[in-house]
């Protein structure tokens, strides 16, 4: 069973701060900000979208690879950013493209707020000066609900990304119905994500997917879920 509809942003708690969605082709994000930053989002969006877009139409490779790519150096930060995750993590770099864009928009919008959340189909940038509660949504699982990671400010800004086979459109060879990623770029977050995700197939791979996400550098902390089995691994604080 596939989930589409973008329930899972509920997930995200927001108290105090303004909330608005910016939405450009596939990317869809939901911005938690201290003032409305409609416009500057969506000219950031704009921004790296043409530096992905164009980077891409010369280097078709870049969109289908599976599997990590050689640095260019020559290229637009935000690949060069997507092209570094996905070495660590030993997949192809479109596996990193949602963190990275939640990262560089982030970054964009920092000038303008000092508190911010930013989300992207799951992958999220977060830097507030506040401690914030994000819940985990694993589909049909029954963890969904009841797993929420407590993020304190001196741990932002973070990156907080999710694999899933049960939930949303996004590729997995895995059938792990969370795998959460705690590091501090959501476009790491991301592609280790994709990388552990694509481990799971049976409660056993569990264990093996917990230790080569550790071998990951950069990587802070891991929570993966298939149906009632859970594994969490690193620096990260989870209530029940």
């Amino acid at each position: 069973m596939e989930y589409r509809e973008r329930t899972y942003r509920q997930s995200v708690t927001a108290s105090g701060l303004v909330t608005f969605q910016v939405a450009l082709r596939e990317t869809d994000l939901l911005v938690a900000a201290d003032v409305d930053l409609t416009e500057q989002t969506r000219l950031s969006v704009l921004k790296h979208r043409a530096h992905l877009e164009s980077y891409i139409e010369r280097y078709p490779a870049f969109l289908h690879s599976l599997a990590p790519l050689p640095n260019d150096p020559l290229a637009p930060p935000i690949v060069r950013t997507m092209l570094a995750a996905a070495k660590a993590a030993g997949v192809g770099p479109m596996a990193a493209v949602a963190g990275a864009l939640s990262d560089y928009v982030g970054r964009d919008l920092s000038g303008w707020t000092k508190n911010l959340i930013v989300e992207n189909g799951g992958d999220i940038f977060l830097h507030t000066t506040a401690s914030r509660r994000v819940a985990v949504f694993a589909g049909p699982s029954p963890w969904t609900g009841r797993l929420t990671l407590e993020i304190a400010p001196e741990d932002m800004p973070l990156g907080i990304c999710t694999s899933s086979a049960t939930v949303g459109p996004s590729l997995s060879f895995g059938k792990a119905d969370a795998v959460c990623v705690l590091s501090s770029t959501a476009a790491l977050a991301d592609a280790a994500a994709s990388r552990i995700g694509n481990m799971i197939r049976s409660p056993r791979d569990i264990k093996k997917a917990l230790q080569a996400g550790r071998a990951i550098q950069g990587t802070q902390g891991i929570v993966i879920v298939l149906g009632d089995k859970l594994g969490v691994w690193g620096k990260i604080k989870i209530s029940t």
